[in-house]
């Protein structure tokens, strides 16, 4: 709190907080002990020598109470200086029960005039700014109450320890919610941040790194000045790709890449309806690369299938990487009732598996985030399966119940 009153969290864009319901509980308190302090009064208003002065305080203290709920009913709404006020009339009518009342039913033990009203008043302090103010609250009603009473006796004593525990544990509680809601925020944005990151891995993985790949390749195989131009995209592929494994740069406008991505169909013009894989993976079949897919309509959320296709994209482009450009590959479309898998299968040499940590260590994220990190944050998975002479199949799963209810 920092010169005035504490700010909620906001979590996942929304407004809630959870300090919010205990200020609707608050108002609605303060409401239900005046209506207490009222019938407690009329029951005993023999008792008062000054009839009326008691009741001009109780309208004060009704009009106050009654005008100011929807002050207290919101956190953004109720500042210091409407507690401080309310905090004052509960104080004053504690005070003049003294003048108000007869001194023999003071002694007796007669309750105040606001009775348990005055707990709201310390109860706002505690929710406002935790624990220590509403401690300091509670005390200064505590105090009043030995002053109306001329003594400190059981009964005020009993009176003044519960108000300091109510002040003190519902000011603790709040201080916990709001420091629990401060680090669900920042694990949020975090969070935000490295989907980010990792989205912004995958398209310069799907097209700058592959662009530099290839001229590397390339102008190596044609030597001269071809060769130089190779070594330098060879210097700056290694340069992205280290850049990229630091994680130094948190994000850039989405799609800066997406154009150069390589075997990607074009997505649909409408976000909101799902789409038919099918047609984003048909475009991929070649004479060197085989398609099987069912009859019907695998369809599957805008996003799902579109990531989906860019992952079995990134996994052809390392098998023309890693295999070579005669290499062939198969893609096999499965449309099961809970799931829907692609398969990619090469004729390749097969590779050591614990090769794929080591190249995500070198900053290689083809694996890791073009096909990996893309059906992580699907809910699927990415399972490669190798053996030496025999190729390399990645099997693509995206779970259907996750992708409806996100």
């Amino acid at each position: 709190m920092v010169g005035g009153k504490p700010k909620g969290v906001a979590v996942g864009g929304g407004s809630f907080s959870v300090e919010q319901p205990l200020w609707i509980a608050i108002s609605a308190f303060r409401v239900l002990t005046l209506l207490y302090a009222i019938g407690r009064y009329a029951q005993h208003e023999q008792h008062y020598t000054n009839q009326l002065g008691a009741w001009i305080y109780m309208g004060v203290l009704s009009a106050w109470t009654l005008g100011t709920v929807k002050v207290f009913w919101s956190k953004e709404t109720c500042t210091r200086r409407w507690l401080i006020v309310d905090l004052g009339l509960v104080v004053a009518g504690i005070l003049l029960t003294r003048a108000f009342d007869s001194w023999h039913w003071v002694q007796g033990g007669d309750v105040t005039l606001p009775t348990i009203r005055a707990a709201s008043a310390v109860l706002g302090f505690a929710v406002y700014g935790g624990w220590l103010p509403g401690a300091i609250a509670g005390a200064v009603v505590g105090v009043a109450n030995v002053i109306e009473a001329g003594t400190l006796d059981g009964s005020n004593l009993h009176n003044i320890v519960l108000l300091l525990l109510s002040g003190v544990a519902i000011g603790f509680v709040v201080d916990l919610a709001r420091k629990s809601e401060e680090t669900l925020a920042r694990a949020l944005e975090i969070q935000a941040a490295t989907r980010e990151r990792e989205r912004l891995a995958r398209d310069i993985h799907d097209g700058v790194l592959q662009v530099l790949t290839l001229v590397k390749r390339r102008g190596a195989e044609l030597g001269g000045e071809a060769a130089e131009i190779a070594a330098l995209a060879g210097e700056q592929e290694v340069a992205l790709r280290r850049l990229i494994a630091s994680e130094v740069q948190p994000a850039l406008p989405g799609g800066l890449f997406g154009a150069a991505r390589r075997g990607r169909a074009p997505a649909a013009a409408d976000p909101h309806l799902p789409q038919d894989l099918r047609a984003l993976l048909a475009p991929l079949a070649d004479p060197r690369v085989s398609v099987a897919q069912p009859g019907t309509e695998v369809l599957l959320p805008f996003r799902a299938a579109d990531e989906l296709a860019a992952a079995v994209g990134a996994a052809l482009d390392n098998v023309r990487q890693h295999v070579g450009e005669q290499a062939q590959a198969w893609i096999l479309v499965e449309d099961e009732p809970d799931a829907v898998i692609v398969s990619v299968r090469d004729d390749g040499p097969g590779f050591d598996p614990a090769r794929l940590a080591e190249a995500e260590r070198e900053g290689r994220l083809g694996v890791s985030q073009s096909i990996r990190g893309r059906l992580r944050d699907l809910g699927g998975s990415a399972e490669f399966f190798s053996a030496a002479g025999q190729g390399t199949e990645v099997e693509l799963r995206v779970p259907k119940q996750r992708q409806q209810e996100g």
